[in-house]
């Protein structure tokens, strides 16, 4: 019998959660044959997938005229196709939500990214989110700059589920992680089910690769002893893998350790990594990287049609989050430092740039309404 492996990640305690909605997938059974075919237990968006989805076809142009004729503004049109895409989504994750008992079948939907640096905004549009929705499976994607910490711990302690989004260091990871646990401190003070509450903490893997290799090129360019071109080489495409590792042990000292077994006690759930942009940038990779690499309980990777396809055709199933590697993980970025790359810098650049892409989308959406209109 032939495994579908993106099914049998499940075995390894990790979900698979797809990175994109479109609505003929609502619509025509994909997104219901892919729960059933490869184990999918989840959906995540963002205004670049919305953008692809709106603009790339005629499947949105009837609503599109009703809500011109009904005087409808470019960012009204924007936020009722988006909501019903994102209830519809929910409404097939259901069963999936209901058979996990709440712990799997979210859908995740991204604030308006030009709030991004605006906690009391953010809290406002989420708070409308959930409202409005009104179904339990639904997630808020939330990005993780510093105005995003408190809206993490707010969100939280008002029993909302959140995706902290944009991700890319341990030390940015942590403060999410304790927002979080702060979030339900601070609920479970009041006496409030705390049971019902899931976050995810999205870290975006391959960009940090993208980057980073792009820096150790130009060292490998300027390098004229072989033997030190030769170590350089060696250091391409092992960042992300390595940062992602170096989190994930601290995602085990936060959650399995004894500080976390009070809120655990009465219902509290942990805070899953959710391995994010783990489409293959760089052709020399395995189109399967971020996947193969990755796998390990209490984690979630989210995928592309096409990185689904990829692992179910040849991906490799076996546990590769292991606790004996985390310290191999920390020589080898201590290794990229060592040759003169701030990673620090690197990790801001990449949530700079991740705010301002999700943003320059959303606004090329408004305008291609407006167009439209």
């Amino acid at each position: 019998m032939v495994i579908n492996r993106t099914k049998g990640l499940a075995e390894f305690g990790q979900s698979i959660w797809l990175d994109n909605i479109q609505r003929n997938d609502l619509t025509n059974g994909t997104l219901k044959r892919m729960i059933y075919q490869d184990g999918l237990s989840g959906l995540t968006s963002n205004p670049t997938i919305f953008l692809k989805a709106i603009t790339g076809g005629k499947e949105y142009d009837e609503q599109i005229g009703k809500l011109v004729e009904e005087g409808k503004s470019a960012e009204q049109i924007y936020d009722r196709l988006t909501m019903d895409d994102i209830k519809e989504a929910c409404k097939i994750m259901m069963p999936v939500f209901n058979d996990t008992n709440g712990d799997d079948g979210f859908v995740s939907i991204e604030l308006d990214p030009r709030i991004a640096y605006d906690a009391e905004k953010s809290i406002a549009e989420a708070t409308r989110f959930f409202t409005e929705i009104d179904l339990p499976n639904l997630m808020v994607k939330v990005p993780g700059t510093s105005e995003g910490i408190p809206v993490v711990r707010k969100l939280t302690s008002e029993g909302f589920n959140v995706n902290v989004t944009l991700l890319f260091s341990s030390e940015q990871y942590e403060k999410v992680a304790l927002a979080y646990i702060e979030g339900l401190e601070e609920r479970a003070g009041q006496n409030k089910d705390i049971s019902h509450i899931n976050s995810v903490a999205s870290f975006f893997v391959s960009r940090i690769d993208s980057k980073i290799d792009l820096k150790i090129d130009a060292l490998i360019e300027g390098a004229n002893d072989p033997t030190v071109k030769g170590e350089l080489k060696k250091l391409r495409g092992r960042a992300a893998i390595e940062v992602a590792k170096v989190t994930y042990g601290k995602f085990k000292k936060l959650f399995f350790g004894a500080s976390f077994e009070n809120l655990k006690a009465k219902g509290a759930k942990v805070q899953r990594p959710l391995w994010a942009s783990t489409s293959t940038k760089d052709p020399i990779y395995s189109d399967v990287k971020y996947v193969d690499s990755l796998i390990g309980a209490h984690t979630v990777n989210t995928l592309p049609p096409a990185t689904i396809e990829a692992f179910r055709d040849h991906g490799v199933l076996r546990l590769t989050l292991k606790e004996e590697d985390m310290e191999l993980s920390a020589i080898v970025l201590e290794k990229i430092r060592a040759v003169g790359i701030d990673m620090e810098s690197v990790y801001q650049e990449l949530l700079d740039e991740g705010v301002k892409a999700f943003e320059k989308s959303y606004i090329e959406l408004i305008n291609a309404f407006e167009k439209k209109r």
